[in-house]
Formats: structure tokens, C-alpha cells, sequence
């Protein structure tokens, strides 16, 4: 098939992808756009794995203020150069993430920060509703498994789904800008304030 320019100008304006590796996507894909997105993803999941051992000791400390001071976020973002840090696109995300944190109020940044004692307490509560439902035990771990994935997109900010845009998670949005800046991106921490949460009555 013919690729346009057209047609690779309409996949960047989507993707923020180079035009070099918007081509390459549609042609791969066939002209089909959906697929194209989703090899470019592929892409960048494989640019992520390859830049995740790169130290990642650059970056920006973003904030967000929401419901006229209600509700405050901090989020550090890091990459690996002070040229990736102070562009447009990786301040952006960053903001995007504050704001994105303020909204879904996660707990942890990724599964791996959920301390064991929380992990076991979910379990026990699954499986003392599995006992309830009458499930044969021997399907337990599975079902389990699933929930497990849930909880995780419940409550780790990489897991959920990316506010502005729910057919991603936050985890692939920080894979793309890996692809885009070929750099190794990194959600180091946030913090989330909420008026009077902690005051007791």
C-alpha cells in the first residue's frame, strides 16, 4: 500500500511519534491506523525496557492545586538530562500526572510499593469471599490473580488509567515519552494533601 503524507501527518498529529517512525508504522500496519498506534506503543514498551537501567537523576518536581485549594498534589518526575527535563512535552506530563494524581488519588506509584501486610489483607478478604460464593477451591489462586490486577489499577498510579486519555494507562504514557525522548523516564514519587483528611473530630 501507498503511504501518503498525508496519512503519516494525520498518524503524528495522534501520536507525537517522528515522521520517520510514523511511516514506519503505517507501513507495517497497512495503512490501518489502530494498528499503527498500537506498533508504535509495541515500540516504545521496547524502547522502555532497553533505557529502564539508564540513571534517571534530571528532571522536574511538578504541582497541581485543584477545588480552590482543597486539594494539592506534588509529583517528581524524573530523566536523565536537564535538555529532556526543561522541554515542553516532559513538563507537560509532569503536570499532567499531578493533576492525574489529584483525580484518582492512588496509593503507590507501582505494585512493587504495596507492602506485604496490605497485599495479605486483600487476600484474606478474597478468599473470605470466594469461601462465601461456594468457589472450588482449586480455581482460588486464579481468581485471586485477577483481583490482585484490579487492585493494583485501583490503587498504583501507573496501573490506572490515564485520565486525559482512558484507553492508556499512566504507565504506557511515561513508556511513549521513553520512545519519544529516548531517554529513561521515571515516576519517582508524589505526594497528595486534601483539606482536613487527617483532622479528627
Amino acid at each position: 500500500m501507498n503511504i501518503t503524507v498525508e496519512m503519516v501527518k494525520t498518524l503524528r498529529n495522534k501520536t507525537n511519534a517522528g515522521m520517520m517512525e510514523c511511516k514506519e508504522a503505517l507501513t507495517a500496519a497497512g495503512g490501518d491506523y489502530e494498528k499503527a498506534v498500537d506498533y508504535l506503543r509495541k515500540k516504545g514498551m521496547s524502547a522502555a525496557t532497553k533505557r529502564s537501567s539508564k540513571a534517571a537523576k534530571d528532571g522536574t518536581v511538578a504541582h497541581y492545586i485543584h477545588m480552590g485549594g482543597k486539594i494539592g498534589v506534588l509529583v517528581e518526575l524524573n530523566c536523565e538530562t536537564d535538555f529532556v527535563a526543561k522541554t515542553e512535552a516532559f513538563q507537560t506530563m509532569a503536570r499532567d500526572l499531578a493533576m492525574h494524581v489529584a483525580a484518582s488519588n492512588p496509593l503507590y506509584v507501582r505494585p512493587e510499593e504495596i507492602p506485604a501486610a496490605a497485599l495479605e489483607r486483600e487476600k484474606d478478604i478474597y478468599k473470605s469471599q470466594l469461601l462465601a460464593e461456594k468457589k472450588p477451591e482449586k480455581i482460588w489462586d486464579k481468581i485471586i490473580e485477577g483481583k490482585l490486577r484490579k487492585y493494583y489499577e485501583e490503587v498504583c498510579l501507573l496501573q490506572q488509567k490515564f485520565i486525559k486519555n482512558t484507553d492508556i494507562t499512566v504507565e504506557t504514557l511515561v513508556n511513549e515519552m521513553i520512545a519519544k525522548t529516548g531517554e529513561n523516564i521515571v515516576v519517582r514519587r508524589f505526594a497528595r494533601f486534601q483539606l482536613g483528611e487527617e483532622i479528627k473530630s
